[in-house]
């Protein structure tokens, strides 16, 4: 969640397609795209994005928005993901309402990575989020249906 400038997701690609074929590599990006503020750093646009992933080979597929609407609408087409890193610079209100959908996507060997936003300058830290605190961060959100 939350592309940026886009190389990062490159180099994981190339990095998840070097023991077999790239296609064979599914990628999908969550990101504001051009609804990203200065507040949200810097960032592509969605034909941008797309431009740059698909010239990787792997199977890509862009989710404009911020976690929660962009996984309200498409977390049950992402089960089996193996790997799934939130960016640092995520608005922490949707993110926490995200929460709900992303046990849905994942299996019992999928690695969750966060990155935390440094402190003082010092440098950014990527955390494993177990299981258990998945499943703590889901059930906190509610979700009431419409009256």
């Amino acid at each position: 969640m939350g592309i940026g400038i886009g190389q990062r997701a490159v180099r994981m690609i190339e990095v998840a397609g070097v023991d077999g074929s790239p296609s064979e590599v599914r990628y999908t990006g969550i990101d504001l795209f051009e609804a990203r503020s200065a507040i949200d750093g810097p960032g592509v646009t969605l034909k941008m994005a797309h431009r740059l992933l698909k010239g990787t080979g792997a199977r890509v597929q862009l989710l404009p928005g911020d976690p929660f609407t962009a996984l309200s609408r498409a977390a049950n087409g992402l089960t089996g993901t193996d790997l799934l890193i939130i960016s640092a610079r995520q608005d922490p209100r949707p993110l926490a309402r995200a929460w709900f959908y992303i046990p849905r996507m994942l299996h019992a060997q999928s690695l969750v990575l966060i990155e935390e936003v440094p402190v003082a300058g010092g440098p950014l830290v990527v955390r494993r989020v177990g299981s258990d605190e998945i499943a703590r961060l889901a059930s906190r959100v509610s979700h009431r249906r419409a009256a």
